[in-house]
């Protein structure tokens, strides 16, 4: 064998990697959000992801939130169990798969999430004041981004319950 040294790595902008940054700005966000309702509700970001999408959503299964929230199945099965034990959600039985379970807000998580989401909709409009006329640009680049990555959708849905 010879003592060969490894090849030289190819020239790479880490910061002008648009994954990157798009996960970078993703998470800081996030976070920024996440620091309000964590000091007021004390929840983390992913027990708000299934907060806001049973919000959203009405009452859906564990399946359907790990899917259009970008979340693992423990992820979710782990903040939906601390939510239940707060009282926040309460779990049923599927209609017509018993094998899942729906999800829904009890009345105490509905009126955490009447004070929660004006919270998140200034975050919002801060943001988009922040982003001034490109904001309109991000949204037709996410929009591209996520037209073909099932089953997101971000027609919204009519609230159930």
């Amino acid at each position: 064998m010879t003592d060969q040294s490894p090849p030289p790595l190819p020239e790479f902008d880490l910061l002008g990697f648009t994954p990157y940054r798009l996960a970078v700005a993703a998470k800081r966000t996030s976070e920024a959000l996440a620091k309000q309702y964590r000091s007021r509700f004390g929840i983390s970001i992913p027990e708000w992801r299934v907060l806001v999408h049973l919000a959203y959503a009405g009452n859906v299964s564990v399946r359907d939130i790990e899917a259009r929230v970008a979340m693992e199945k423990y992820e979710v099965s782990r903040a939906a169990k601390r939510l239940e034990e707060a009282g926040l959600i309460e779990k049923r039985a599927h209609q017509t798969d018993r094998r899942l379970v729906d999800l829904a807000l009890t009345a105490k998580g509905r009126l955490m999430m009447a004070e929660l989401l004006p919270i998140a909709r200034a975050h919002q409009e801060a943001l988009e004041a922040r982003l001034g006329d490109a904001f309109e640009q991000l949204e037709t680049g996410l929009e591209k981004l996520l037209e073909d990555i099932e089953p997101f959708s971000t027609e919204k849905q009519a609230p159930r319950g």
